[in-house]
């Protein structure tokens, strides 16, 4: 019945509406031109027999065209009609040619979905995640990593920058020379200037060697400075130098030592507050700001929480498995520590569950607190339009909760139709997946 109103809608229609166009479009030729002396009264006599004659070709012409290029289009749609994977829910009431082309858009964006899903577990193996999110993650890396422009990498504490700038090597040419990381702020201000460009014998005490500094190690290669908020003033205008020129000299050295490296930089700071507060180099910051990566909090990619918890129970010391109601408790909380915070409550759930399956009552007790958590709290910072719109998703996310992912429900819990929540999952891009598998 779906397959004949479809023939009806697309294969009828169309056609129609094209013969309409050609038929309209003769009459209105012959009346502009029926005054003229060139006109033939044959013509004038014939003329509707003719506009008739001519839609009728276009008529046919139109008709194999849409039956040529729409029935694999038709027969695939049909085809995925009861498939799990490209099932959405209906309203009850619906117009049929809008349905039509809402229910080819949908399967559609859930195959351009699939197919990049699959290519970013091929691309990404590492890296956990298949939100709309992590995919311009994906493809940003992508853009930048052939290049040998510096890359700066900004994002809250534990939202997996070092595995971005791992990701950006193993894609860039230099990926079978050194990639050498160094973190600014485990190293003391002392000996930071040592080990990044390393020192001569007896230029201070305890130089007993010489020795080769990070920057020199990396030569042809790429150098990571993680944490490069944290870094001293002191130290800076030497790091600007050697980005600027790709020469430094080693502490205590006369000798210009010139490097080839790229750079990337990752940093949980705001560096342009730093700036204002004259803790950090403005010359330095656009000399690193070439191109940035701004990394999506937790928060902000819900639905790639319910992976990651696979992931990582899976690869815990007591792997296990969560319960619907723990996953729900999950996606609920704000996770201020992103993923090493969700990380470190896993492995500890595990830890306290007696069996392999992981209950709510086994997270913490400000996890399970933190599900209420709105909107409000974590963007008070926010403007106005931008506050409007997280409480909007919150709220979505909230009634989809309730329902299990069934839209039809979640829609009568907010006072719309189903049509508007559709195109606002779309407009927040929220995976209505995960919470079906809450069922």
């Amino acid at each position: 019945m779906k397959q004949k109103k479809f023939y009806v809608n697309l294969y009828i229609l169309i056609p129609i509406i094209f013969t309409g166009i050609t038929i309209l479009g003769i009459i209105i030729t012959y009346q502009l031109f029926s005054t003229s002396d060139h006109v033939s009264d044959s013509l004038r006599s014939n003329i509707y027999i003719i506009a008739f004659l001519f839609g009728g070709i276009s008529f046919l012409a139109s008709y194999m065209m849409m039956h040529l290029f729409l029935k694999p289009l038709v027969d695939f749609v049909e085809k995925t009609q009861n498939m799990p994977i490209f099932s959405t829910e209906k309203p009850k009431k619906k117009s049929d040619i809008t349905d039509d082309f809402s229910r080819i858009n949908q399967v559609f964006e859930s195959v351009a979905n699939i197919l990049s899903n699959v290519e970013a577990r091929e691309l990404f193996p590492h890296i956990i995640g298949s939100s709309a999110a992590m995919r311009n993650i994906f493809t940003q890396i992508l853009k930048v990593a052939p290049t040998d422009s510096t890359v700066l990498i900004t994002g809250e504490s534990g939202t997996g920058k070092e595995l971005i700038a791992s990701s950006i090597f193993k894609h860039s040419l230099r990926k079978d020379k050194p990639f050498v990381t160094i973190n600014c702020v485990a190293i003391p201000e002392g000996l930071l200037e040592s080990e990044l460009f390393g020192h001569e014998k007896g230029s201070f005490t305890g130089a007993t060697a010489r020795k080769i500094g990070k920057f020199e190690l990396a030569d042809s290669g790429t150098v990571f400075l993680d944490e490069i908020g944290d870094m001293p003033l002191s130290i800076q205008a030497k790091v600007l130098r050697a980005l600027q020129e790709k020469e430094f000299e080693r502490v205590g050295g006369t000798k210009p030592i010139h490097v080839d490296i790229r750079v990337i930089a990752a940093t949980n700071k705001d560096l342009l507050q730093l700036i204002k507060e004259g803790r950090f180099r403005e010359d330095l910051y656009f000399r690193l700001n070439v191109f940035s990566i701004l990394l999506p909090p937790l928060r902000d990619r819900r639905e790639d929480i319910s992976i990651l918890a696979d992931h990582f129970l899976k690869n815990s010391p007591k792997p296990a498995k969560l319960s619907t109601a723990a996953l729900q408790v999950l996606i609920g909380h704000n996770w201020t520590g992103n993923i090493r915070e969700l990380k470190n409550v896993l492995e500890r759930a595990s830890i306290m569950s007696e069996e392999d399956i992981i209950d709510a009552a086994h997270l913490p007790e400000e996890i399970r607190q933190g599900i209420n958590v709105s909107a409000s709290s974590s963007g008070q910072n926010l403007p106005l339009d931008e506050r409007i719109n997280l409480m909007e998703k919150e709220v979505i996310i909230s009634a989809l909760k309730e329902t299990s992912g069934v839209q039809v429900k979640a829609a009568a819990i907010l006072g719309i139709n189903q049509r508007s929540l559709w195109h606002r999952i779309k407009k927040h891009e929220i995976n209505v997946d995960m919470f079906k598998n809450l069922q």
